[in-house]
């Protein structure tokens, strides 16, 4: 993987790359499917605008820092099976101290359970270190969702904060923020947006 250049990166098993238009229709497919959104149901898009939307924010994190959320491919078929990555979350341009990379990764329900996830948040880390080291990486969750909890802890992330989860429709449900190292109020902020 080339700090330069992380646009396309191979590991054992996937193919991550930078999303381009045509990607659209699959991503859509994998994120409209309710079997991926068993933890927060009311976040699953319905419409493939939702999805355009999405992928602006990441083409704008590619802009801007050089790293966004790639498209997941296995490296044997060439099949599609989700996205993810390290995306920069940024909300004041010019107060780089709130900024913060936010690992996300979201993959196809059947292809849940066998590593990938782990396997992709670790590249994400290390390509979001190859780009801006002094930036936190985190990745922030529901509480009941211990898959994608599980990941961030074994991509060498640690919990740093847990709070009631604003907006959600379910007022019991926490918000977890899990983080690579300890976290500014800004940066915090950042993650609680």
């Amino acid at each position: 993987m080339s700090a330069a250049d992380p646009s396309e990166i191979t590991t054992d098993r996937l193919l991550l790359s930078r999303p381009v238009p045509g990607d659209l229709a699959a991503v859509f497919r994998i994120h409209a499917d309710p079997r991926v959104w068993t933890h927060f149901p009311s976040l699953r898009p319905s419409d493939p605008e939702e999805i355009e939307t999405m992928m602006a924010r990441w083409r704008r994190s590619w802009e801007r820092a050089g790293l966004g959320t790639w498209t997941v491919r296995l490296r044997e078929t060439g099949e599609m099976i989700g996205n993810g990555g390290c995306t920069l979350l940024a909300p004041d341009p010019d107060d780089p101290a709130a900024h913060v990379w936010n690992l996300g990764y979201r993959l196809s329900a059947d292809h849940h359970g066998h590593g990938y996830a782990t396997e992709l948040a670790r590249a994400a880390r290390t390509a979001a270190a190859g780009i801006a080291p002094e930036r936190p990486v985190i990745a922030y969750l529901v509480e009941h969702n211990r898959a994608s909890a599980a990941v961030a802890e074994k991509a060498g992330l640690t919990l740093v904060h847990r709070a009631p989860d604003a907006g959600n429709p379910d007022p019991a449900v926490m918000r977890l923020v899990y983080a690579d190292r300890a976290l500014t109020d800004a940066q915090l902020a950042t993650a609680l947006r």
